[in-house]
């Protein structure tokens, strides 16, 4: 866990030494050039030894989890570490001021002004501290840890020992064990005895504890007999290429001695041409279990052949980029246990004496709650189960345990196996992606996790470092693949054209998580049943369900980061002044909900900050000191009371991502259903915004517009006609740009875009079209929009069907009118719209024939007719679109609900419909 806090102190320096603060002195102050440049000495020797500190701990970690003298040496390597970025976040502050006038005498003045900040002779004396204390860490170090030298074995023993007890327990799972596997044993033995005599690589994926190795247990003792040779190997992750071979060559010549004892002598070359040959010769079984990189794999793929005899390799790993190594179609992806099949297997562990194992009446409820704690992780079932067994069957008893159930998970040495199950998995993840693992844990059990939120928050933080050419938002959602590929976090819901939209964390593994976050500072949740007083010592505070106002400061508040409220249930939260105040190094400030109407003046003073969101607040004003905010990323003022930003908003020139939209009609079916803000001057120097929502149209703001080349999602409010010619020439120059959402002023406004934006994937236009306009936009070309996904028009009054020209974007996978067109019929053609998923058709009063031929659409998952008043049938057709995973119908009469009941067509579908009143 140190390795973490130690990589984001690195960073920091390394991002204040790039600054070159030191070459802008004058040569005339010599005296604070010469300070600059010891105290920038110090720095980089601190990121030598913290570099050199974070490998050797990478390497260490598990391996001496079990030592308390290591565990107390790493908890003040973190302190250290803590105190360096402190000072650092200082000196950026600082070098931050110069505005092209570097003197000492500029420097005092700023510190006679800001008495709270250090100086700069204060700064160089605490980092010459550090560079002490990193000394003389060093120096306990190896007087008092034990470090892992090439002869020193036992140190590196215990992952291996942990990896093997886990597996073995595995191994000997009893049958009346392994419920809920009927289908994915059945898959599997057909992948096993399969008359195909070519070589397969089967992958049994998923995260720990799902019971990947007790499956291919109970399938390689039955399906063992029928190849010639077979052997079981514990890869783990402290893998070595010689050992895995002898491992491999002891299993398959353990019937012949001689053979045996000359694999033990032969180097790894020799070792491998003799497997090699034997393997050639045999149908072969081998389960490599608990496999962790595709190196693994290549390395042993040299021996493990295929000899077209329909031998079998089985793979058991948590990687799905380790899964992909399988061959085609060979992958078998564990689920948790459904809650029929998590309920039996419990039953069986906590009451195996008891007719049919039934579960006594009294304790069903509370035996209720516990199995869903458990979340269908069988390892976790059968260890609860059998904790439970031999306790005292009464409802106390049972409640305690439900209870302290968490507690127990983390702090009971009968649950050592789960905690080592799932701790492995979190320290094989690179440093990088801990941090983000982490983080997710402060939310709540269960909660939904947004991507482009939570990869907001990653970049604020600090955690995503630049990859080549590509964005840090970019890099961050590689981050959050990588998770959901190891088995850290679960892919709940893509968005229409696949990508990655929502994902949550596994209850179990988010409860040992929460328990290193807090024993590791990294972060505190706290909520209403933690008690009347707020007790921490982390960096971070997440707040959940918090039904009454915090007013008292506590001993942390001055080094804390990070404040996230959730629910906005607070009914008010007289904290926030207190935080601008005292917690000058803040870095987000996330205050969605709350009832807050003012923002703190002071609140400019956290030079430090880089995400501040107020969304759905009622703020009405920001404060003119906002402009200090000079490191600011992200502002969200989304919902919120305010309708113009200060005039120094062009100062926050780091700004990337900007929100600032209220709701008016809640039903989006007005023109003016939404409002921008308005900006008054400075829009041009936000040259590094990716996300501006919303800004209205105004003469001054889209003169600027096209200085805004980084952009990757818009939206204007109160277009006029007469400003889409400048609006598209500025759109030419976003070659990012993939999502553009344009709303009129008024319904007599006319939008025209004749503009080509190769890398738009959304739109959404709210107006009057001009007359031709999907003929001669190359929006609607099979070219120029041949990335478009998703498509949006409202209030079009079209009065040709849009159809056939629409039919030619390739790549649509939804397609929503409202109010868009005014004609009395739409026809969908055989072949037109393939990819399809979503369609909406709403308010469209002359409509009254909908025609669908078969072969039109042909991957529709929902269709959405809403408000359709002059539609007296059933779209005849709709049976070719049968059957769809969700059909609504809203607004309808009584007689069309008449129509839809003795349509055969749709009887037995899904449809759900609403009436009109």
């Amino acid at each position: 866990m140190a390795e973490i806090v130690i990589l984001l102190a690195i960073k920091k320096i390394g991002i204040a030494l790039a600054s070159g603060a030191a070459n802008h002195v004058s040569a005339q102050f010599a005296k604070c050039k010469t300070q600059l440049l010891e105290l920038q000495g110090s720095m980089s020797r601190v990121a030598r030894e913290l570099r050199v500190m974070h490998d050797v701990l990478c390497h260490m970690d598990i391996r001496n989890r079990n030592s308390q003298v290591y565990d107390g040496w790493l908890e003040e390597v973190r302190k250290v570490a803590h105190v360096m970025e402190d000072m650092v976040d200082e000196y950026l502050y600082l070098v931050g001021q110069k505005h092209d006038t570097w003197s000492c005498f500029y420097l005092k003045r700023v510190f006679r002004k800001r008495s709270s900040l250090l100086s700069m002779n204060q700064i160089a004396v605490k980092v010459k501290e550090i560079e002490k204390d990193l000394t003389h860490l060093s120096e306990t170090k190896t007087r008092w840890v034990p470090m892992i030298n090439n002869g020193d074995s036992g140190s590196t023993n215990y992952i291996v020992k942990r990896s093997q007890d886990l597996a073995k327990i595995s191994r000997s799972l009893d049958e009346e064990d392994l419920v809920g596997v009927e289908k994915n044993r059945e898959k599997l033995e057909q992948w096993l005895a399969g008359d195909d005599f070519g070589y397969s690589v089967i992958a049994l994926l998923g995260m720990g504890g799902l019971g990947k190795t007790a499956l291919a247990a109970n399938v390689y003792k039955k399906a063992r007999e029928k190849f010639q040779c077979q052997a079981w190997i514990s890869v783990s992750q402290t893998y070595s290429r010689e050992d895995v071979l002898k491992n491999i060559s002891k299993e398959l010549f353990k019937d012949n001695v001689s053979v045996l004892s000359k694999t033990a002598a032969m180097d790894i070359t020799c070792l491998e041409e003799t497997m090699k040959s034997f393997l050639e010769q045999q149908k072969y079984l081998i389960i490599l279990d608990d496999v962790w990189t595709p190196e693994t794999f290549d390395d042993l793929s040299r021996v493990l052949t295929n000899n077209d005899k329909g031998s079998r390799i089985i793979m058991t790993t948590r990687e799905g980029h380790v899964a992909a190594l399988a061959s085609p179609g060979h992958i078998l992806t564990l689920a948790a246990l459904p809650e029929d099949k998590a309920w039996d297997l419990f039953c069986k562990k906590a009451f195996p004496r008891n007719t049919d194992h039934e579960c006594p009446v009294e304790l069903k409820p509370l035996s209720e709650q516990i199995v869903n704690k458990c979340k269908g992780l069988p390892l976790v079932i059968v260890l609860v189960g059998s904790l439970l067994c031999v306790c005292e069957k009464t409802v106390e008893e049972w409640r305690r345990i439900n209870d302290q159930l968490s507690w127990e998970l983390n702090n009971n040495s009968r649950f050592d196996h789960i905690r080592n199950v799932l701790h492995l998995s979190f320290i094989y993840l690179p440093t990088h992606l801990k941090s983000c693992f982490l983080y997710c844990s402060l939310f709540p059990e269960d909660y939904l996790l947004k991507r482009k939120q939570l990869v907001r928050l990653w970049i604020a933080e600090g955690f995503i470092e630049g990859r080549g050419e590509s964005t840090l938002e970019e890099v961050a959602e590689g981050y959050l693949k990588e998770l959901i590929d190891r088995n850290m976090l679960q892919l709940v819901e893509r968005n229409n054209f696949g990508r990655m939209k929502r994902f949550r964390m596994h209850d179990i593994l988010r409860e040992l998580a929460v328990d290193l976050c807090q024993k590791n500072c990294f972060g505190t949740i706290y909520e209403d049943k933690c008690g009347g007083s707020l007790q921490m010592d982390g960096r971070r505070l997440v707040m959940h369900r918090v039904k009454k106002d915090i007013q008292q400061s506590f001993s942390s508040m001055h080094h804390l980061r990070t404040v996230i409220t959730l629910d906005g249930c607070m009914p008010s939260f007289t904290l926030l002044p207190l935080l601008c105040n005292k917690s000058r190094y803040m870095t987000v400030l996330e205050l969605s909900g709350l009832p807050i109407e003012k923002l703190p003046d002071a609140i400019g003073d956290l030079f430090n900050l880089r995400h501040l969101c107020l969304r759905d607040t009622k703020v009405k004003v920001l404060p003119k000191s906002v402009e200090k905010l000079s490191n600011l990323l992200t502002l969200d003022l989304h919902g919120s009371d305010i309708h113009e930003l200060p005039s120094g908003i062009g100062k926050l020139k780091k700004l990337r991502h900007l929100f600032a939209e209220k709701t008016i009609d809640p039903d989006w079916r007005e023109i003016q259903c939404c409002s921008g803000m308005c900006i008054p001057k400075g829009l041009g120097n936000l040259t590094n915004l990716q996300t501006l929502q919303a800004l209205e149209a105004q003469d001054e703001s889209v003169r600027h517009l096209w200085e805004l080349t980084q952009l990757r999602s818009l939206r204007l409010w109160n277009v006029k006609g007469n400003y889409c010619g400048r609006i598209g020439e500025s759109l030419v120059r976003m070659r990012y740009l993939s999502n553009l959402d344009v709303n009129a002023s008024a319904e007599n406004q006319v939008l025209l875009l004749n503009v080509c934006l190769p890398s738009l994937q959304k739109l959404y236009l709210r107006g009057r079209l001009a007359e031709g306009a999907f003929e001669e936009s190359p929006l609607f070309q099979a070219i120029g929009g041949q990335n478009l996904h998703v498509l949006n028009l409202s209030l079009s009054q079209l009065r040709e069907d849009p159809l056939p020209s629409l039919s030619r974007l390739p790549n649509l996978t939804r397609l929503q009118f409202t109010r868009a067109y005014n004609g009395e019929q739409l026809t969908f053609c055989t072949g037109w719209f393939p990819k399809l998923k979503i369609l909406v058709l709403r308010d469209m009063p002359n409509l009254n024939r909908l025609e669908i031929h078969q072969g039109a659409m042909a991957s529709l998952e929902r269709l959405v007719l809403a408000n359709l008043s002059g539609m007296m049938e059933v779209p005849p057709g709709i049976e070719f679109l049968m059957p769809l995973q969700r059909l609504v119908f809203q607004e309808i009469t009584n007689d069309f609900l008449t129509l839809l009941r003795e349509c055969s067509a749709i009887r037995g579908a899904h449809a759900v419909y609403s009436l009109r009143y």
